[in-house]
């Protein structure tokens, strides 16, 4: 999916994030307390710590709802909270798994735009506080390791009017060769596809020569602003 607008500068070009869609749960138990770890996209502080508060009401007669995230293409926006735990027991780990988390290969750790809460129903048996600290890490870590996962890349949106009777085959074509496909739009007479390109002089030349022998010379890319794209992570 692509944002609406040019995103802001950033020192990155990419970044992994969890799947946009429903949150995802995930819980284990540890000596009688159950811990549930609910992650959610986050584009912001405000949808970030909107997970914490609905989580209260729908668990309200947990004990604890400790939270953490990390935001922006640069992750320069993190917070965390014990919400009641022995201080630097819950939220600094939960973090932690969230900075440290490899994502595309061995060594990258780029996760960002994601929000974790972990509800504790207390068990009644005591963890300590290094208990603690691996507990809410590996629930936090365990559920990564489960959810879904996309890489964010800001790339270039190219839009390509054709006739209606001729978008089906050329993006298929486009899809085809490798290109990722934005959003369709269409208008009386056209069909406006979108592709998204790495946002360089070389990959829109590429990009432009082979849209010209799909079409036989009658289609060209009008370039239009960056975006953020969501595209599969392989892993």
């Amino acid at each position: 999916m692509a944002d609406a607008s040019d995103p802001p500068e950033s020192r990155t070009a990419a970044y992994t994030s969890l799947a946009a869609g429903p949150d995802f749960r995930h819980e284990i138990d540890i000596k009688r307390s159950r811990f549930i770890t609910v992650l959610r996209r986050a584009d912001n502080e405000d949808d970030a710590r909107a997970l914490a508060a609905g989580l209260r009401r729908e668990f309200h007669d947990a004990r604890h709802h400790c939270s953490a995230f990390v935001l922006g293409p640069d992750r320069d926006v993190q917070r965390s909270s014990d919400d009641g735990e022995p201080s630097g027991t819950a939220g600094i780990p939960m973090l932690e798994a969230l900075l440290r988390r490899e994502t595309a290969s061995p060594g990258v750790t780029d996760l960002s735009d994601v929000s974790a809460v972990v509800v504790r129903y207390f068990g009644g048996i005591l963890l300590g506080a290094g208990g603690l600290v691996r507990a809410y890490s590996e629930s936090v870590s365990t559920a990564l390791e489960l959810a879904p996962l996309v890489q964010r890349r800001r790339l270039r949106m190219c839009a390509v009017r054709v006739p209606h009777a001729a978008a089906g085959r050329l993006e298929n074509d486009l899809r085809g060769a490798g290109y990722v496909m934005a959003e369709t739009g269409y208008e009386a007479r056209s069909t406006v596809l979108r592709v998204a390109l790495p946002d360089s002089p070389d990959a829109l030349a590429e990009a432009a020569e082979r849209l010209a022998a799909m079409s036989a010379g009658s289609a060209v890319f009008q370039p239009e602003g960056t975006a953020w794209i969501d595209v599969p992570l392989n892993r």
